[in-house]
């Protein structure tokens, strides 16, 4: 038989061969940018920063008319509030005011962050996650200077020192990057995951100390709303200089802006630490007295001597950590003798609070610094979370989840990723298409059959196959025909076949 050339050419990076029919679309690149593309990073840059700027213009000037102040510092008002929320310190004559509230600056994360997820798609690039973290942090930024501008003219009227600009644009960035990331991480999860490559036991430490903060947090604001029941008569007290219903209102805002504040400081006195108002400080096993601000929310503060069973709310921590070593014994692949996952949930969680703790703390004018010892505390927490913890995943490992049993949700994200096993391991594959009797060894040689005899005899010019084929990764149907012929592979789609011209005397029909 003449030599007869059957050429298979594969369409990748750089191979020759004839156009692709179907070439994949390329990533486009950072500077492109498209109407509808730019459409929303405007509502991402705008939308938050909009919001945030109405609210605060709406409660200075309902400050300033309900308590007949003239309208003269409006703008340097309105200045110092956008700065207060995102923590920037004030300096208001000669009051220092480092101790600003939580609760705005968590919604204004909150509604940046919301804005970052919506604006992420399905098959978004890294040039289109780079545009939105740059939108997400341009228009707050901007507002920033505005204001920094304006509460520099404004010191001339009231008395408001200028803040340090290079602290102001450090903490909104900040702020804003935070926002962004964990809105592009919990709108494409899987993106981040297969981005970061990080182990297993990372990933479900990260879901576990998740957990660990919200349900301190939980039990923190619950301990509150007690002790304000508690302490009923001393919170009418603190409304009695209120004066009237615009001040009880004043005094209610205020109190429930500075109410995570408050929480995170009961954290503190749940895990054994202390915390600390100016002089005075409280504890489970201790409590000093001291001047405290005269706020409807202080009223949770203890100030008597401390009860003597005021220790026992410290299983409260050990009972998270316990459920904390029981989640991640069900979700992760730790083994007794390596814990990491317990490990990295009790770290993370740790210094997650302790963020807060320093957040949420700062000065307060006279009464002096307000937060938490963090020392102490970043001691106590760990403890709390991580040996109580490695207590749940013994037992857990001992009566209820042996090491070898199929892990939870957040064992190993990456599962999901597994097409063999998720989706092409079924008995269907074995057992319906693939082993009928049209793919048996008959046909098989049949088909080579095919090949000597009708071309055993041809000597015309020689017949070029050229089949262009795109390579896939994922199989889209399972009906797919494989192509007998064992030098085509079954990834290879949109095959064409280009002959050569023949003489018409033998021409193959059909062939």
């Amino acid at each position: 038989m003449n030599s007869s050339r059957n050429s298979l050419v594969r369409r990748a990076g750089g191979s020759r061969g004839a156009p692709d029919p179907h070439p994949e679309p390329e990533e486009a690149g950072f500077l492109s940018l498209t109407p509808e593309r730019a459409r929303v990073l405007v509502l991402v840059a705008g939308r938050p920063t909009t919001y945030a700027l109405t609210a605060i213009i709406v409660l200075v000037l309902a400050t300033l008319l309900t308590s007949g102040s003239n309208l003269a510092g409006t703008s340097g008002a309105i200045a110092a509030g956008w700065l207060g929320t995102h923590q920037v310190l004030l300096v208001i004559g000669k009051t220092s005011l480092g101790l600003l509230p939580l609760l705005p600056t968590a919604l204004v994360v909150w509604l940046a962050g919301r804005e970052c997820a919506r604006a992420v798609e399905p098959d978004c690039t890294r040039a289109d996650l780079g545009w939105i973290v740059g939108a997400a942090l341009a228009g707050p930024l901007l507002v920033t200077a505005i204001c920094l501008a304006v509460a520099e003219d404004a010191s001339g009227i009231v008395a408001l020192q200028p803040p340090n600009t290079l602290a102001a644009f450090a903490w909104v960035g900040g702020l804003y990057l935070v926002a962004a990331v964990g809105g592009i991480a919990t709108s494409s999860r899987r993106q981040v995951f297969e981005l970061l490559r990080l182990p297993g036991w990372a990933i479900s430490g990260m879901y576990g100390a998740g957990r660990a903060m919200l349900r301190l947090l939980g039990c923190a604001t619950a301990l509150i709303v007690i002790s304000l029941l508690v302490h009923i008569p001393r919170l009418g007290d603190t409304y009695h200089g209120a004066g009237n219903a615009a001040g009880v209102i004043g005094l209610t805002l205020l109190s429930l802006a500075y109410l995570p504040n408050l929480v995170v400081l009961a954290v503190g006195v749940l895990v054994g630490s202390s915390a600390q108002i100016g002089v005075a400080s409280f504890g489970v096993f201790s409590v000093v007295g001291g001047p405290i601000p005269a706020v409807p929310l202080i009223a949770a503060v203890p100030t008597g001597p401390a009860a003597g069973w005021w220790p026992v709310l410290l299983l409260i921590p050990a009972a998270v950590g316990v459920l904390g070593g029981l989640d991640l014994a069900r979700g992760s692949t730790d083994r007794i003798g390596a814990p990491w996952a317990t490990l990295c949930s009790a770290g993370l969680a740790t210094v997650g609070l302790a963020l807060l703790g320093a957040i949420g703390g700062g000065e307060l004018g006279t009464f002096g610094r307000i937060g938490l010892d963090l020392p102490i505390f970043l001691l106590v927490t760990f403890a709390w979370l991580a040996i109580p913890g490695y207590v749940g995943l013994a037992f857990a490992r001992w009566f209820l989840v042996p090491v070898g049993t199929a892990p939870g949700d957040y064992a190993d994200p990456y599962d999901e990723y597994d097409y063999y096993d998720d989706e092409y391991a079924d008995d269907e594959y074995a057992d319906d298409d693939y082993a009928d009797d049209e793919y048996t060894d008959d046909n098989y040689a049949d088909n080579r059959d095919y090949f000597e005899d009708d071309y055993a005899d041809y000597d015309g010019p020689d017949l070029e196959v050229e089949l262009d084929g795109e390579l896939v990764e994922e199989q889209t149907s399972i009906n797919t025909v494989r192509t007998p012929d064992p030098i085509i592979t079954p990834d290879i789609v949109d095959a064409e076949v280009v002959e050569a011209d023949l003489p018409e005397s033998d021409r193959v029909d059909g062939r």
